[in-house]
């Protein structure tokens, strides 16, 4: 008989389970599980019915919901979410059941009632990276709703969800300022003053549960994230004992903002469970109520105040970039933008990658910003970070101006501001390109000294170990890097630097490995390929190497070795001969002289 064949369609897929559904059962399982029923009966239900959706798959705390319109889908998951949240108001916030919610348009694949496939799987992830009470779409989603319903979304840029092949644009719904059906708006509150450029409170963090031992752990998180931020260049952080004036307080984070006059806040909770441990943050636009960014960090429990500082350094790193992207979005919308405006918008496209295509827009930001304000150090900095990367990486004829143009403004920067912890990041770098190893590395130190979240600096030893002839310490330096901000935008540089320090070892299987992982990371940055290339040729898998030549010279075209040989960091002979080897793998791997 016959296979059957497939049956796919086109569906938009509704994805929703509670937040923190253990958390809850375990604290009133009966009226909970009733609550939930009741829910489903008198809300949920009969609002998926009304826009026309199908139940396909329950759980215990979720629901997969088919579609035919995605507009369907995401007005119904705004009712249930805004219902939801009015029905649950009277209850203190740690009993609350809170939904997340995903929405997806994607091919699935029909199996009698059942429906699979990544349309459903998409759904699913978005769900899982959705705020509590929040709503999370993709962007073939939100391509079908946009203009076509009342809500304001934010874009959350892309995002490598869990088991799925490529990234996904994902939208958040911000439910807050999103106009509510037969409703008068509410009236605008005027401030006597705006809130400060990057002004945040971090709000204690929840200690869920019922071990009152670790309190002191949850309070040590809260505490070391205000100093941590306040070492953000520009940040206006609220005090520490003016935040724990909220502690255990469920109070309105648009009341906190204006109370504090902040922009920001940063919410948190922790939760212990058998031998391990659960730490959640949500940076959340306390203006307009909008999720900006969350994380999760999940681990076997180890020694507290070594987890502690794990937890810290990672989450102020990302913070810090999260905070210039929200401003650097504020500052677009300034009709007269100033220095600082500039600035951020400048930071935030540096911040995405160290290629001409973000640097040169930065570039003509920063000039802008240096011309309403030729001393704003902040500015100063970034565009010596500008120069000397465009420098460094050749992306430019003027190479030498550039690295003199770095080192100038970098002194500048000095000279205003001593203790700039990026200003002295740049100067390292500086060094580091132009043989001047030891001094790079005591600038690099320096900077993690005033800020020890400045990730890209322990990248930045390790490649000047290396130039050093020191190629066998560098490793280190990367994994430390990588351990702090797993997720960098540079992560996948680090990688390929790592790479490097082995090719200099002639260990060109592990530098194999090491630039594998940069190119699945990005797979854009073209001198990991060629690097990889020579790995490869020095196996002798030289088809293998040529194709890989092949693929760099299709990302940059006016690569040469002899190009590359001009940008040696050192004069140390181990460094050199290192060099040499890898032009010779180039060599046999095809790339041009």
């Amino acid at each position: 008989m016959p296979e059957q064949p497939i049956e796919r369609k086109l569906a938009a897929i509704l994805a929703a389970d509670i937040a923190g559904y253990s958390r809850l059962v375990g604290q009133d399982e009966e009226g909970t599980l009733a609550r939930l029923r009741a829910l489903r009966r008198e809300l949920i239900d009969p609002t998926i019915a009304e826009h026309r959706g199908r139940i396909f798959k329950t759980t215990g705390d979720g629901v997969l919901v088919e579609f035919a319109s995605v507009v369907d889908a995401v007005r119904c998951a705004v009712a249930v979410q805004r219902a939801t949240a009015a029905r649950e108001a009277a209850l203190v916030q740690e009993r609350r059941i809170e939904f997340r919610v995903g929405v997806n348009l994607g091919d699935i694949v029909v199996e009698g009632d059942d429906i699979l496939g990544d349309g459903v799987n998409i759904a699913a992830r978005l769900e899982a990276i959705a705020a509590p009470g929040g709503i999370c779409l993709s962007g073939a989603a939100f391509d079908q709703v946009e203009g076509k319903i009342g809500a304001v979304f934010t874009d959350l840029g892309n995002r490598q969800l869990k088991n799925i092949a490529r990234p996904v644009r994902v939208f958040a719904i911000d439910l807050l300022d999103s106009p509510k059906p037969q409703e008068p708006s509410a009236a605008v509150i005027q401030l006597t003053s705006s809130p400060p450029r990057l002004s945040i409170v971090v709000l204690p963090f929840a200690n869920i549960g019922s071990d009152h031992e670790q309190e002191y752990f949850v309070d040590g998180i809260t505490e070391s994230l205000t100093t941590d931020l306040s070492r953000i260049s520009g940040a206006f952080v609220i005090a520490r004992n003016t935040a724990f004036a909220y502690k255990g307080k469920s109070s309105d984070l648009r009341r906190i903002g204006r109370d504090l006059n902040v922009c920001y806040a940063l919410v948190g909770s922790v939760q212990r469970g058998g031998n391990r441990l659960r730490v959640n943050v949500q940076l959340i636009d306390v203006e307009s109520g909008a999720h900006l960014w969350a994380e999760r960090f999940d681990q076997a429990l180890a020694d507290l105040f070594e987890m502690q500082d794990e937890i810290v350094a990672r989450l102020a790193g990302q913070l810090g970039a999260r905070l210039v992207e929200a401003e650097a979005r504020r500052a677009e919308r300034s009709p007269d933008p100033d220095s600082m405006d500039l600035y951020f918008r400048a930071r935030a496209l540096i911040n995405r990658g160290s290629t001409a295509e973000y640097l040169k827009p930065a570039e003509a930001l920063l000039e802008r910003a240096l011309a309403l304000d030729p001393n704003n150090v902040d500015a100063l900095a970034a565009k010596g970070w500008v120069d000397m990367d465009l420098g460094a990486g050749f992306m430019t004829d003027d190479h030498a101006a550039r690295l003199a143009s770095a080192e100038a403004t970098a002194i500048k920067t000095l000279s205003l501001a001593p203790d700039h912890a990026w200003a002295h990041l740049v100067l390292g770098s500086l060094y580091n390109t132009v043989n001047r190893g030891a001094e790079a590395i005591a600038e690099f130190e320096h900077a993690l000294m005033l800020d020890r979240n400045l990730v890209y600096a322990h990248a930045l030893i390790g490649m000047a170990k290396t130039a050093l002839g020191r190629a066998e310490e560098a490793e280190s330096h990367y994994l430390e890097a990588l351990r702090l901000s797993p997720r960098d935008v540079s992560a996948h540089h680090w990688m390929s630097s790592a790479g490097t320090s082995k090719l200099h070892l002639a260990k060109d299987e592990e530098a194999v490995a090491w630039f594998r992982r940069a190119i699945d990371a990005n797979r854009n940055f073209a001198f990991t390929h060629f690097s990889l290339a020579a790995a490869l040729a020095h196996l002798g898998r030289i088809d293998v190497a040529r194709a890989t030549a092949k693929a760099g010279l299709a990302l940059e075209p006016s690569f040469t070795i002899g190009r590359f040989s001009a940008g040696a960091r050192s004069d140390n002979p181990v460094y050199l001969a290192g060099r040499e080897r890898i032009y010779e793998g180039m060599r046999r791997a095809g790339i041009p002289e």
